[in-house]
């Protein structure tokens, strides 16, 4: 038997790390591919699930529970508190998500509700587009949602009509209401120039299986680099010398 250089076990122990590595790195991604389709059949469960009405959402102990589930809620709109998020797109194209806040008919609470989407005027970045809000009672139906999606932002949450996000929190800090911590996707007829083409909810998993497939195909070849010059190739060198000899 060979005797074992200072550089074999060192080869060794690189090897030894690089596939539990991958491995583990591999198993991971699989495990994120498992979480996404768990999420993913939630999603399509709930989406089927008959509308939460106003008293639905209000009596609920933690409104999060009803996400992805449809809504059909009654309430009043405050216009002196809607926002448009900058950078937002929709079919392709780049302009303004138009956020509301509705207070909820008889109580105090309030849900923003994502009203749609709107063309921002790139010749006047500052001009807020006009937009009509009801001042009665309405009825809107939609989809129960998350706060608003979060785009990179150096800084905070910033102010004014236009911006880049909003915090739930630190918006109903600065409009005195009481809002819950979700959001409304609102669905139906859009009006003034407003698009509701909201994208289905769709999880990625086969970037993962593919993640997870270069993981185990490194790990693999690691594996298989360590036996074949470890080992096969050093034995077929002797072998040959051996047949050379004779």
């Amino acid at each position: 038997m060979p005797t074992r250089t200072p550089r074999f076990w060192t080869v060794t122990a690189a090897t030894v790390i690089t596939v539990v590595v991958t491995a583990a790195l591999g198993l991971w991604q699989l495990d994120r591919a498992g979480q996404k389709l768990a999420l993913q059949a939630q999603i399509d469960q709930r989406s089927v699930l008959p509308a939460w009405n106003t008293a639905d959402l209000l009596g609920a102990a933690d409104p999060a529970e009803g996400v992805h589930r449809p809504v059909r809620l009654r309430g009043q709109w405050v216009p002196q508190a809607s926002v448009f998020l900058d950078n937002r797109q929709m079919n392709g194209r780049v302009g303004l998500f138009l956020v509301t806040p509705l207070r909820l008919l008889g109580s105090e609470r309030a849900v923003l509700v994502q009203r749609g989407w709107v063309p921002r005027d790139f010749t006047d970045r500052s001009r807020v587009p006009t937009i009509t809000t009801p001042l009665d009672t309405v009825e809107i139906q939609g989809r129960l949602a998350s706060s608003p999606g979060k785009l990179f932002e150096l800084g905070g949450a910033g102010t004014g009509a236009i911006r880049q996000n909003i915090d739930l929190a630190a918006f109903a800090q600065e409009t005195g209401l009481n809002l819950l911590g979700v959001s409304v996707l609102q669905g139906g007829e859009a009006a003034d120039g407003l698009k509701r083409d909201w994208p289905r909810i769709a999880v990625d998993v086969h970037k993962h299986h593919g993640y997870a497939f270069q993981w185990f195909a490194l790990c693999a070849l690691a594996a298989g680099l360590y036996v074949w010059f470890q080992f096969l190739s050093p034995r077929r060198k002797r072998s040959s010398h051996g047949t050379d000899a004779r």
